[in-house]
């Protein structure tokens, strides 16, 4: 074998996923079809839950010191501010709090970490052909190497090759027309406001400006009207100059030094499966979200962490491969949802009709003005609340139950140093508790050394490496949920 997992693909969720695997002791190679690492993207939000699987992966690095602490959303009709939504730390010990910052500064982070690791992507490496049999894959690239690996994971977007050489279905339908998308410099007088987000609601469709690290702002238009099939970044920038003063009514506001410049249309797609055989699917490569809310690099990050765990006890025979099936099981559902959520808010975002307008501009801007739906907002979009009790790993009980996100709980090492649970949970299991050694005992003779005891108040709890609770109680518990869930 060349490795023990080849992934397709070197955005966010490819990068974490080698992280996570590497963390857990396997082999990877990474391979992206793409000539160097891209410099700009469409994701620029990174929510809590995001945070917590960079930290653990040991990959946060400098982000939340760069990011931009831009957490409000003001909607204006013209000059009248409407609607003003602030998005806050949800109070949950998280790494950092809400982040905006470019998914290529993201990208870097995760490159530096892989670095550390000993691994690295191999850029302009394509995948053309892809044949798994009962002990690997054998994965051809553009200029004709092959590589043998273990498993197969495609992290390769929204035309994935990996999900088409497997055959995997991708249905969905189209959501809106074009949107435009810039990024760039705005001067005016008055200046906007760089402490959070501007949206304008407007009959020929809604316009949004970020700040952006760097004196930068990331400006989104919905302008169907626009209908040139291949426009250049300069004819998307000059119709965006021109659709800011009518849309915004700021006449003074100008747009500048232009780095990037863009269109796309908001698709809802969801793989069939998320596995066909030795070959995986994760991140947009298994689901297509709308921009609305920061979801989709969110979602990717959280697929990457639940399968590298999985992956890593089946690479290495320490679980039978029947655990993988528990991978979409868990996350699937997840993505469903994310693509409820995200689809809604399109539509509402891109209303045409006078009384989807009022709908919006009079009845849900003055509902999201309440403090308590503000706060239902930041939870929500922070996938704090992903719980896979209702898994095939889930179970009922006290809370948490098993499933349930752990906090970040304080605790003690062995040795009396103190430390945090998710500071321990870096391609490893936990155990704590307070009188926890046999079922620690219980744990090692199933994982080995994957598994670190730490002491915390409370009944012993088997933390899984992605933050949620396994199971609690004796290591008769603790052997019977690690028997039924590995084999």
């Amino acid at each position: 074998m060349d490795a023990d997992v080849l992934v397709v693909g070197a955005g966010p969720v490819g990068l974490a996923l080698a992280c996570a695997l590497l963390q857990h002791g396997l082999s990877v190679r990474v391979v992206d079809k793409a000539a160097r690492p891209a410099t700009t993207s469409r994701a620029n939000f990174v929510h809590a839950r995001g945070s917590e699987v960079l930290d653990r992966l040991d990959a946060l690095g400098d982000l939340p010191q760069e990011s931009v602490r831009a957490m409000t959303i003001t909607t204006y009709a013209g000059d009248r501010p409407m609607m003003k939504i602030r998005f806050g730390d949800p109070g949950l010990g998280t790494a950092a709090p809400p982040m905006v910052i470019s998914q290529a500064r993201v990208e870097a982070t995760l490159r530096e970490r892989l670095a550390e690791l000993g691994g690295g992507p191999e850029w302009g490496a394509a995948l053309v052909r892809a044949e798994q049999d009962a002990d690997g894959v054998t994965a051809t690239l553009g200029d004709g190497r092959t590589v043998r690996a273990g498993w197969l994971v495609g992290c390769d977007g929204t035309g994935s090759t990996v999900r088409k050489l497997a055959g995997i279905g991708f249905p969905g339908v189209k959501i809106s027309e074009r949107f435009l998308l810039v990024d760039g410099r705005l001067d005016g007088d008055p200046p906007l406001d760089r402490s959070g987000t501007s949206g304008w609601a407007h009959p020929d469709g809604v316009l949004g400006a970020m700040p952006m690290p760097g004196d930068q702002w990331r400006l989104l238009a919905y302008d169907a009207t626009f209908t040139d099939d291949k426009p250049s970044e300069e004819q998307i920038a000059d119709r965006m100059r021109r659709i800011l003063p009518a849309r915004t009514g700021l006449t003074g506001l100008r747009l500048h030094d232009v780095t990037w410049a863009s269109l796309f249309s908001v698709h809802r797609r969801l793989a069939d499966t998320y596995r066909a055989g030795r070959v995986l699917l994760a991140g947009d490569a298994a689901h297509v979200h709308a921009p609305f809310g920061g979801q989709g690099m969110l979602t990717g990050l959280g697929d990457a962490e639940n399968l590298a765990w999985k992956l890593a006890l089946v690479a290495c025979g320490l679980a039978a491969e029947r655990l993988l099936d528990t991978y979409q099981a868990e996350r699937r559902p997840l993505a469903t949802a994310v693509l409820r959520g995200s689809t809604a808010a399109t539509k509402v975002n891109i209303a045409g009709s006078p009384f989807g307008r009022f709908l919006r501009d009079q009845v849900l801007m003055r509902v999201f003005s309440r403090p308590w739906i503000q706060r239902w907002t930041t939870y929500t979009t922070s996938q704090l609340w992903v719980s896979y009790r209702r898994g095939p790993l889930g179970g009922r009980g006290s809370k948490p139950r098993p499933g349930d996100r752990v906090g970040d709980l304080a605790c003690e090492r062995l040795d009396g140093s103190r430390t945090r649970l998710h500071a321990e949970l870096r391609g490893t299991w936990a155990v704590l508790g307070d009188d926890a050694e046999d079922a620690f005992e219980a744990a090692r003779r199933r994982l080995g050394d994957r598994v670190v005891r730490l002491r915390a108040r409370g009944p012993a709890l088997l933390v899984r490496p992605d933050g949620h609770l396994a199971c609690r109680g004796g290591p008769a518990d603790l052997a019977r949920w690690l028997d039924g869930a590995l084999g």
